[in-house]
């Protein structure tokens, strides 16, 4: 299964209805203005107010089933909800932040098979970094999928932080894996002199190179901005 492109952090692409939803029953009030002709000032305000009321809520909760709401958001209501409330939300900010955790479980989720295969691949080359994941050396699909799970709900019952480390060392991995496999298809290639312009299957391979380059580059920035989203919240300065 080929992974899917990234675009700001992830290309976990929106499904579902686009209606109104309450993920942790946020304030329906909020969520009916989101999109209505609201300032940019407006729009920016709520979206830090309500990242910062769902992260409470179920923090203080600790409800199994609010948790398991929480996380499935996405499937049940589509990515839409989300996006209205925190895709545009600069990455050293709180709802900058959940936009990527979100979308980063979805992504790793939709892309099991691949990314334990450049999981492979990149974790001999970052090394220690794995040890946060807590992902074995060799995962399965089932691994990257229940990680992708964990790391979300860890942001909300767990040390937020420490979720934002973990999402950090992941895509980091993952990058190193996409540049690995790049470089080695670039190696295969016939040596320029030899490719014919007109042959579609090396065309075809060149541009899957040049995606995974590309991916790995939007990945390892990813990575930076949770790294800095973590230090950000342990002095107290990510809202």
């Amino acid at each position: 299964m080929p992974v899917r492109p990234v675009s700001q952090a992830f290309d976990a692409h929106r499904t579902g209805s686009t209606r109104p939803a309450r993920p942790a029953q946020l304030d329906d009030v909020q969520l009916n203005q989101m999109g209505s002709g609201l300032s940019p000032e407006q729009v920016s305000e709520m979206s830090h107010q309500s990242a910062l009321a769902l992260l409470h809520r179920v923090h203080e909760s600790k409800d199994p089933a609010l948790v398991t709401r929480v996380l499935t958001v996405v499937e049940n209501e589509g990515l839409d909800i989300i996006a209205e409330l925190w895709e545009k939300s600069e990455p050293e900010t709180l709802p900058g932040m959940m936009w990527r955790l979100y979308t980063l479980r979805l992504w790793m989720r939709q892309n099991p098979e691949s990314l334990s295969r450049f999981w492979r691949l990149g974790e001999p080359v970052v090394g220690a970094a794995s040890a946060i994941t807590g992902i074995d050396e060799a995962p399965t699909a089932e691994n990257i999928a229940a990680t992708a799970d964990s790391i979300l709900a860890g942001a909300f019952v767990g040390d937020f932080s420490v979720a934002l480390q973990r999402a950090s060392a992941f895509v980091m991995i993952e990058a190193a894996g996409m540049d690995l496999l790049a470089a080695r298809e670039a190696h295969e290639l016939p040596e320029l002199e030899e490719r014919r312009l007109a042959d579609s299957d090396t065309r075809r391979r060149m541009a899957h190179i040049s995606a995974l380059r590309a991916t790995a580059s939007r990945l390892a920035q990813t990575g930076k901005d949770f790294r800095s989203g973590a230090a950000l919240w342990k002095q107290g300065k990510l809202e």
